[in-house]
């Protein structure tokens, strides 16, 4: 079929307007520059960065409406590129044949999120994997009864069925990461894992008469696990990264770091990072490994909170190089692994997550987290996970699509900003990320920023401050909008 560029141009407005359309844009144009100016004294304020620029996109299309501006044109000139979900349902990408391996309007219908018939951009959904999961899920539950574990009834430990633990066992397996479904809890999703392992360890500490437990956060970074932290009393470190080392914590630093706050007894790594897309090379990551295993030889416990949330998302034998510099005992023993299928497999709604512990004693410590805050997990919720375990194990030609699909949306985006910075000098640099995750990370010219960005071009991203981070840098997702060639 022909490319896709005609995706948002398909589009006509349900409401007609007395407007040209070039009247349409200039109007478009200026109630965007008046909403900047009413939120930008408030982009510290409140829900934070991400929520306030999610918040002027949303506030934006709805007064376009009212004034009767077309959809096509509201598409064009607001993108809302704020947030990491990906929604394959609004995937227009196909490159080659229809139903071929890089027809990605499919991958709704072959990953089950497509209802059976549902219309998607030029193809409608079979709903043959919608109701493959389904079966799947009555299989499930029969093999849970005939071993003794009823979803549907109390699971006085909360931690999940042993089943699925097992499975989930066996994929960190792949790792090269030995471990039995005692190492491993469920969570709803990465972020109720890390809240969960932050309460865990937490109590565990407490138990042990310690007073004070710092964690160190590198930024830029994930914002959600440090307020996490602060509301179960953690003493708060941060340390900024440099632009000259990738934005990634180095082994001297680390170092120096931990031997001027001997609080700190967790470090919070993201492998591959959000938002800046670059990841730990393994030299790098043996060389923290290193530094804590010297801390560790003079009796000092410092576990290292792994968020696995982009690993699968990159070149599959680079990800095995890096997690391979967790296998030996003496590392394994002081990480805790958290992940998910919601960036990897595009599942972020389904919440399917869960935390290995290298340490089964550190995992039997923190299970109380489980039980207190969850009490039990969903029977449903649990069978769906197991059926889209087997889903993902019997057809992993997924990931690789997947990842295709990322790297196409990635390279898209990139040339976009090249265009668009060549027109409006808006960037000192547009990052090449490292193959991985669903982000692209740059930093503006001096005087620019978010809203200035926004004003000129209608495209939303989230300041630095987001992450902990200065303003002169960007995160921009691919998630939800189309990389639309053209369409600048």
């Amino acid at each position: 079929m022909s490319q896709y560029t005609s995706a948002i141009n398909s589009s006509d407005s349900s409401v007609p307007s007395r407007l040209s359309d070039s009247e349409q844009r200039t109007l478009l144009r200026q109630l965007r520059s008046e909403i900047i100016e009413r939120y930008r004294p408030h982009i510290r304020e409140g829900a934070g960065p991400i929520r306030v620029m999610a918040r002027i996109v949303a506030e934006l299309e709805q007064t376009c409406r009212q004034h009767n501006i077309d959809d096509q044109i509201i598409r064009a000139e607001v993108v809302n590129r704020t947030i990491g979900d990906i929604d394959l349902r609004q995937a227009v990408e196909c490159e080659g044949e229809e139903g071929g391996p890089e027809d990605y309007r499919i991958l709704a219908d072959e990953l089950g999120i497509a209802l059976p018939g549902e219309e998607l951009y030029h193809y409608t959904a079979t709903g043959e994997t919608y109701y493959w999961l389904r079966d799947q899920m009555l299989e499930c539950e029969r093999l849970l009864l005939s071993q003794g574990f009823d979803p549907r009834v109390y699971d006085i430990y909360g931690i999940g069925n042993p089943v699925l633990r097992g499975w989930l066992a066996q994929e960190m397996g792949r790792w090269g990461i030995e471990v039995t479904h005692h190492n491993v809890h469920l969570s709803l999703g990465a972020m109720d894992g890390i809240d969960n392992v932050l309460r865990g360890v937490a109590h565990i500490y407490r138990t042990r008469q310690v007073e004070q437990v710092g964690i160190l956060f590198p930024e830029p970074g994930f914002g959600v696990p440090e307020w996490q932290a602060l509301s179960y009393g953690y003493q708060i470190h941060r340390y900024k990264t440099s632009a000259e080392h990738r934005f990634k914590l180095t082994g001297a630093q680390l170092e120096q770091i931990l031997a001027e706050n001997p609080d700190i007894h967790v470090l919070y790594l993201t492998i591959t990072n959000n938002p800046t897309a670059f990841a730990y090379s393994p030299a790098e990551l043996e060389e923290l490994h290193a530094v804590l295993a010297s801390f560790h030889a003079k009796g000092r416990e410092i576990l290292t909170l792994a968020d696995l949330a982009y690993i699968g998302t990159g070149k599959p034998e680079e990800d095995q190089a890096r997690m391979a510099t967790f296998i030996k005992p003496e590392v394994l023993q002081h990480t805790i692994f958290v992940s998910s299928f919601s960036k990897t497999h595009t599942l972020t709604g389904e919440r399917f997550g869960w935390v290995t512990c290298g340490d089964p004693n550190i995992a039997a410590g923190i299970a109380v987290s489980w039980s207190n805050g969850l009490a039990a997990l969903p029977g449903e919720w649990q069978l769906r996970f197991m059926a889209y375990y087997r889903l993902l194990q019997t057809r992993p030609w997924l990931g690789e699509k997947l990842r295709r699909f990322y790297r196409l949306r990635r390279t898209q985006l990139v040339k976009q900003l090249q265009e668009i910075n060549e027109e409006f000098h808006l960037f000192q640099q547009i990052y090449i990320d490292d193959d991985a995750t669903v982000y692209n990370w740059s930093r503006l010219n001096e005087g620019i920023d978010a809203f200035a960005l926004f004003e000129k071009t209608g495209i939303a991203g989230v300041p630095g401050s987001g992450f902990g981070y200065d303003d002169e840098y960007i995160r921009f997702s691919i998630g939800v909008i189309p990389i639309i060639p053209g369409d600048l």
